[in-house]
C-alpha cells in the first residue's frame, strides 16, 4: 500500500462519428450497430490530432489534477498500438510536448489490455523508489488503423487518450494488486499486421494489410471469462470480496460483453462504469478514460476499493486493484 494514483485526466478529439454518418459508408444502421454493440457515437482524429497529441494534453490534465510538475516526473509510460512512428516511441514525443526534462520515456503494447500492464509497471517503479512520479498514460488513434469498409470492425472503435499519474503517499489506501495474463495461442482472435517488410525473404503471404482484424464470435467467448476468472484471481489473492468493492471498470469493448460480464459476475449494474456508447472501444485509452470520467464525476472517494479489467489482442487480460 502506499503507492497511489495522485490524479487522472483524458482527452477526446473533437470530431464525433455517429452511427448515421456511418450509414454513408458502410452498409449498416444506427439501429443495426446499438442492438449489437450499445455504440451511438465515437471520437475521430482530425488535423494535428496524432496519438502523441491526445496523450500530451490527457497528461497535462492528470499532472494538473495531481498537482504535479512535469519536472517531477521521472518516468512516461505510453500504452499504445496506434504511434503515428514506430521511433520514436510516443512517450519521447509526450516528454518532449510536456517539457518533462527528468523523465525517460518508453511505449508498451498489449493492445486494449495496455493501461493495466503500464499501470503495473508504475506500481513496481514505485514501489521501488518512493520518491519517484510516473505519468501512465493508455492513448490510441484507431480510426488511423481501421478498414473503412469493413462493418464488423469500423463501427466499434474509436480515438482517445487517458493518464494517471502515480506516486507514493504513506497511508492504508494505493495499488493492492493484479493478476495479467496472456495466451499467443489466441493472436488469431484479434491482430494487427505491420506494414508488409521491405525484405522479400520474409513478406507474410496472407497480410490483410495494416489494420485491425478480428474474429468477433471467438473474442465474446474468450473475453468475458477470460476478465471474469482475473477478477475472480485478484480479489482472491488479496482476500476481498467483490461485494466490498465499489465500483468495477471494464474495457469499454462492446455492451453485450459488458452486460454478460455484470450478469456472470452477479453485480449490480450502478456498481459497473460504462460510458462505451459515447466513445466506443478506444483500446488501451478505455480504462483511463473512464476512470478519469468517475473520479471527477464523484463516483470515486476515499478509501474505495476500486476495480479495473480488461482484455485485448495478444490474446491479453486482467484486472487489478486499488483501494482509492
Amino acid at each position: 500500500m502506499g503507492v497511489v494514483i495522485l490524479g487522472t485526466g483524458s482527452c477526446l478529439p473533437a470530431k464525433i462519428v455517429t452511427n448515421h454518418d456511418l450509414e454513408k459508408i458502410v452498409d449498416t444502421s444506427d439501429e443495426w450497430i446499438q442492438t449489437r454493440t450499445g455504440i451511438r457515437t465515437r471520437h475521430v482524429c482530425g488535423q494535428d490530432e496524432q496519438t502523441y497529441n491526445l496523450a500530451v494534453e490527457a497528461g497535462q490534465r492528470a499532472l494538473d489534477a495531481a498537482g504535479v510538475t512535469a519536472d517531477e516526473i521521472g518516468l512516461i509510460i505510453v500504452a499504445t498500438m496506434s504511434s503515428h512512428t514506430l521511433m520514436p516511441a510516443s512517450a519521447c514525443l509526450v516528454q518532449r510536448d510536456l517539457g518533462a526534462v527528468n523523465a525517460f520515456a518508453y511505449d508498451i503494447n498489449a493492445a486494449c489490455s495496455g493501461f493495466l500492464f503500464a499501470l503495473d509497471l508504475g506500481y513496481k517503479y514505485v514501489q521501488a523508489d518512493h520518491g519517484m512520479k510516473i505519468l501512465v498514460i493508455g492513448a490510441e488513434n484507431l480510426s488511423s488503423r481501421l478498414n473503412w469498409s469493413d462493418r464488423n470492425t469500423c463501427i466499434l472503435f474509436g480515438d482517445g487518450a487517458g493518464a494517471a499519474v502515480v506516486g507514493y503517499r504513506e497511508g492504508k489506501s494505493g495499488y493492492m494488486g493484479s493478476r495479467l495474463l496472456s495466451d499467443g495461442h489466441l493472436w488469431k482472435l484479434l491482430y494487427m499486421y505491420a506494414p508488409k517488410s521491405s525484405n522479400p525473404q520474409i513478406v507474410t503471404d496472407d497480410h490483410p494489410g495494416t489494420h485491425i482484424v478480428m474474429e468477433g464470435r471467438e473474442v465474446f467467448k474468450y473475453a468475458v471469462k477470460a476478465m471474469e476468472d482475473a477478477i475472480h484471481g485478484v480479489l482472491a489473492k488479496e482476500g476481498v470480496a467483490l461485494d466490498d468493492v465499489k465500483l468495477l471498470i471494464p474495457h469499454q469493448a462492446n455492451i453485450r460483453i459488458l452486460n454478460k460480464l455484470a450478469e456472470r459476475l452477479a453485480i449490480d449494474k450502478e456498481r459497473v462504469c460504462i460510458n462505451v456508447s459515447e466513445y466506443g472501444n478506444t483500446s488501451a485509452a478505455s480504462i483511463p478514460i473512464a476512470l478519469d470520467e468517475a473520479v471527477r464525476s464523484g463516483r470515486i472517494l476515499q478509501d474505495d476499493l476500486v476495480l479495473l479489467c480488461s482484455f485485448g489482442g495478444g490474446f491479453t487480460w486482467g484486472a487489478t486493484l486499488i483501494k482509492w
